[in-house]
């Protein structure tokens, strides 16, 4: 009996871990080949910077008049223009259709709010006056729409760096 009860325990673990190892593969691929698009940040509210180490992040081509009457998943259709910036183009619970030069980006539903990915960006302690004047949110997206935050652009499409980071 305790044979049983230790195999069930380590076929557990190994799927686990077997996912686990599949989702950063997965997450490092889109990084690795997705294509960098500029997501225009809304106001927001500015007593999140005070707050801690993040700053909340609210996306433009998120503000939904009606977000009841959109699924509860599905995909946020962009045209990315040359500056790489994402324009809005419309909401579809499907991969298809898509036109040419459209891009896909997958969205969850939430009560109040269309949540695209990365609704908050973490920084070292002091540097929020450094990212306050954030214009962008700079996503990786790949083609099945998966998105990755990989930083904070101004309003020249400049990405933000942390002080004292070569990145």
């Amino acid at each position: 009996m305790r044979t049983k009860k230790g195999l069930v325990i380590l076929l557990n673990l190994v799927l686990l871990l077997g996912f686990f190892n599949w989702s950063v593969l997965e997450k490092e691929k889109t990084l690795a080949s997705g294509r960098l698009v500029l997501l225009e940040l809304a106001p927001v509210d500015p007593r999140s910077l005070l707050q801690g180490d993040y700053m909340r992040l609210n996306y433009a081509i998120s503000q939904v008049p009606e977000p009841d009457k959109l699924a509860a998943r599905g995909y946020v259709v962009v045209r990315v223009d040359a500056n790489r910036v994402a324009h809005l183009v419309r909401y579809q619970q499907g991969k298809t259709p898509l036109a040419a030069g459209e891009q896909l980006i997958r969205y969850n539903k939430a009560d109040w709010a269309v949540h695209i990915g990365a609704e908050s960006y973490f920084f070292e302690e002091g540097q929020g006056e450094l990212f306050a004047g954030a214009a962008f949110g700079g996503l990786k997206v790949d083609e099945q729409g998966n998105s990755i935050l990989v930083g904070l652009y101004t309003d020249e499409r400049k990405l933000i760096k942390r002080k004292g980071s070569a990145r």
